[in-house]
C-alpha cells in the first residue's frame, strides 16, 4: 500500500518506518523539521515537512502522495507534569482533535478508505469494575478535572475516526511506551527519575498500569494497517499490573534503590489528584481483541522481560 504517516518521525513513527518499507509498503512521512528529513529518507520514506495544524499543508502533502492509507501519529509529548497534566498535553490536545480533522479530510478529499490513530489505553477507562477493561468497556465519566482535557480529546479523536463516512477507521489504543528513545529507556527521564527515588509508590500502589514495547507497538500498527477493521484495539502486553509490583521490580532492573512509599494526602500535596488517580486507581488493559483480529505476535510479551532486556536497542 501507500501509506501516509503523519508523525513520522516520532516516537512510534521512527520504529514503524523500517517496518512499512521492510513489509513492501511505499510509505510518505511528516516531519515538522527540515532537519529530520535526511531520516526519513535514509529509512525509505519519502519526507513531508509540514506543520500538521495547518489545514492547506496537510491536504497538499496528502494530495502530493495519494495514500491508500493514512496512519496518525501525531503527538508533542515532552516530560509529563502531573500536577499540570493538562497544560502540557495542550499541543498533543490539538493534534488529536485539529490534527485529526485535518488528515480526516485529507483522506476523504484523495478517497483513501483506510485511516488509522492513535491512541491511548490505561487511566482513560472508567475507574470501576475490575482491574482489567476491555474495548467495550466505557472510558472514565468523571475524570479528575486536570485530565478533563485531555480525555476530551482522546474521546473527539476515537469518536471522529471510528464515525467517519466511508472510511474503516481503526483506533489503537496504545500502552504505555517503553524502549529506545522514550521516558522508561535507556537515559529515559522516568528511568533517571526512578534512580534517583523520585517516583514514589502512593499509598498501596493499587493502580494497574498496561505497558508495551515500543517496537511491539510499531508491530501492532503494521498488522493493523493490513489485517484490521473498522474499530478499536487496545495495543498492550500480556501483563497488566500494579504499580506496587512493576515499580519496585524496574528499580531492581536499573540496579536502583526500592521506591519510596507514601501516603495519598502527602502525594496529594506534593503531586496532585491525577498523579493519585493514576498510582492508585487507573485500570489496565486486555489485549485478547489485537492478538485474536490482528494476527498480532509481542516480541516482548510482558514487561518484565522487557524491563530487563529491552529498554536500550539490541546489537
Amino acid at each position: 500500500m501507500k501509506v501516509f504517516l503523519a508523525g513520522a518521525t516520532g516516537a512510534i513513527g521512527k520504529r514503524l518506518v523500517p517496518l512499512l518499507v521492510k513489509a513492501g509498503h511505499t510509505v510518505t512521512g511528516t516531519t515538522r523539521s527540515e532537519s529530520k528529513a535526511g531520516s526519513l529518507r535514509a529509512a525509505g520514506a519519502t519526507p513531508a515537512v509540514l506543520n500538521a495544524l495547518n489545514r492547506d499543508e496537510v491536504l497538499d502533502a496528502v494530495r502530493q502522495s495519494m495514500p491508500d492509507a493514512v496512519i496518525h501519529q501525531l503527538t508533542a509529548i515532552t516530560d509529563i507534569d502531573f500536577r499540570h497534566f493538562d497544560r502540557a498535553f495542550a499541543e498533543t490536545n490539538r493534534l488529536r482533535t485539529e490534527g485529526t480533522d485535518h488528515l480526516l479530510a485529507a483522506a476523504h478529499a484523495v478517497n483513501c478508505r483506510r485511516f488509522i490513530a492513535q491512541s491511548y489505553t490505561g487511566w482513560p477507562y472508567a475507574r470501576v469494575g475490575g482491574p482489567v477493561k476491555t474495548e467495550e468497556d466505557s472510558l472514565d465519566p468523571n475524570p479528575p478535572a486536570g485530565l478533563r482535557t485531555t480525555l476530551d480529546a482522546i474521546r473527539y479523536l476515537e469518536q471522529a475516526v471510528t464515525n467517519a463516512a466511508g472510511i474503516d477507521g481503526i483506533v489503537l489504543r496504545y500502552g504505555g511506551f517503553y524502549g529506545p528513545g522514550n521516558a522508561i529507556g535507556e537515559g529515559g527521564s522516568t528511568v533517571e527519575q526512578i534512580r534517583k527515588r523520585k517516583v514514589p509508590i502512593i499509598d498501596g500502589g493499587t493502580g494497574i498500569w498496561s505497558f508495551i514495547h515500543i517496537d511491539d507497538a510499531a508491530g501492532a500498527t503494521l498488522a493493523a494497517l493490513e489485517n484490521g477493521t473498522k474499530g478499536i484495539y487496545n495495543i498492550a502486553d500480556d501483563e497488566p499490573a500494579p504499580v506496587s509490583e512493576w515499580l519496585p521490580a524496574l528499580a531492581a532492573d536499573l540496579g536502583a534503590k526500592p521506591p519510596r512509599r507514601i501516603p495519598t494526602w502527602l502525594a496529594r500535596l506534593a503531586a496532585g489528584e491525577v498523579a493519585v488517580v493514576m498510582m492508585t486507581e487507573s485500570r489496565g488493559a486486555s489485549n485478547a481483541k489485537a492478538k485474536r483480529e490482528l494476527g498480532w505476535k509481542l516480541k516482548w510479551p510482558t514487561w518484565r522481560e522487557g524491563f530487563k532486556n529491552g529498554l536500550a536497542d539490541q546489537d
